[in-house]
């Protein structure tokens, strides 16, 4: 068997072992460890192994991710999904299907200080759910607009899986998010301008709610201005050069911490339970790098990268049908990996061969930042779709 073929072998492996419900650890750094094995032998194999988790883990850039992290748990468990909530629904709740919107843009907001799809769908869904049945909002409508408005949570800088594909491919963090902010809000007023034209061709999916006075929308601002104060201060400080992305994640967990705290919503309970569910994910995300690392290193060995790009390259096919081809593979793994997952496994794959097509002329960093705002877009498809 060439080693290509032995490649392709482990790529196949992973997806048994994932359909079989096996962890994606797991599910790659097993495969990973055997097709190594399989080509250099068992002391180049240790050998590698023995160094793997030091190098992946020593890198400094790494610590942004539980930041961010702790950064989302304090802004869960301090409630502010329940201000932004209300806030939004201040302004746009008296429209026909306007507490739909006022979860999307809520969700959009939460996102801000969040950087996780899972988190920002789960909080925002204890909130909102409740209210749009309350009002008698259809189930289609509410569960679906909570399923979309989730994704923004990995759009809307910081985001968790595009922090990773900074690292995996080098590229410069606060340029990703900077990149990421406008598609995020095309993606937010879409979603609303979808939800507007569905309610007005079927009024009975929501109804319309009496208008909000001035005083309970300025009651509703005074509890998001923490919100906003941490974004500010975040990104503002990043972008004009007061502290690193890395830096700007620990000044944005300590700032939902203290926000938490203002609103009386943190007890020990609550903190201990930030910290556990930071170090949980914190864990699964590093564990899935080791995996992860693992399969890229037998993959390596086997040249399957090196060959697809050449492939790519070689192929008659115009850039941008390889570049849906690549769309359409995203979207298939959407169906069964979480989009950090996704981003880790393929982009040492795939983005090679992405950076070795010709794309309107963009220079290399430029494409880069491209391919990583469209990996995420193409991701959110796949999030929710069954």
């Amino acid at each position: 068997m060439s080693s290509l073929q032995i490649g392709a072998t482990l790529f196949v492996s992973m997806l048994v072992l994932m359909s079989l419900r096996v962890p994606l650890s797991a599910a790659m750094f097993i495969p990973g460890a055997i097709g190594y094995w399989a080509m250099a032998g068992e002391s180049a194999l240790l050998n590698y192994m023995k160094g793997l988790a030091f190098a992946r883990f020593s890198v400094y850039d790494l610590s942004v991710i539980p930041l961010f992290i702790l950064m989302g748990q304090f802004a869960t468990q301090g409630g502010l999904s329940r201000a932004l909530f209300r806030f939004a629904n201040s302004l746009v709740g008296h429209f026909r299907g306007g507490m739909a919107m006022a979860s999307i843009y809520a969700c959009a907001a939460f996102g801000a200080v969040c950087g996780s799809s899972v988190a920002t769908a789960a909080t925002l869904s204890q909130v909102a759910l409740p209210e749009m049945r309350r009002h008698q909002y259809s189930g289609r409508l509410a569960t679906a607009t909570l399923a979309v408005g989730g994704t923004l949570g990995i759009l809307i800088p910081p985001s968790v899986p595009l922090v990773v594909y900074a690292i995996l491919t080098e590229q410069n963090i606060a340029k990703l998010f900077l990149a990421a902010f406008v598609p995020g809000l095309i993606a937010t007023l879409g979603y609303c301008l979808v939800i507007w034209i569905t309610v007005r061709m079927r009024p009975d999916l929501a109804p319309s709610q009496p208008r909000h006075s001035i005083e309970e929308r300025i009651t509703a601002l005074f509890e998001v201005w923490p919100v906003a104060a941490v974004f500010a201060i975040v990104f503002g400080g990043i972008y004009a050069g007061l502290f690193t992305p890395t830096e700007g994640a620990a000044v944005g967990a300590a700032g939902t911490f203290f926000a938490a705290l203002l609103r009386n919503e943190l007890n020990w309970k609550t903190f201990r339970a930030c910290l556990f569910g930071t170090a949980e994910t914190t864990g699964m995300i590093f564990l899935i790098f080791v995996g992860a690392d693992m399969l890229n290193g037998a993959l390596a060995l086997s040249q399957m990268p090196t060959h697809l790009s050449d492939w790519v390259t070689g192929l008659e096919w115009s850039p941008l049908t390889i570049v849906a081809s690549i769309i359409a593979l995203y979207i298939v793994l959407g169906f069964f990996m979480d989009e950090l997952s996704a981003v880790i496994l393929t982009i040492p794959v795939v983005f090679p061969a992405v950076m070795g097509l010709d794309l309107w002329g963009l220079g290399y960093s430029d494409k880069a930042i491209w391919f990583g705002i469209l990996v995420l877009m193409v991701m959110q498809i796949g999030l929710v779709h069954p």
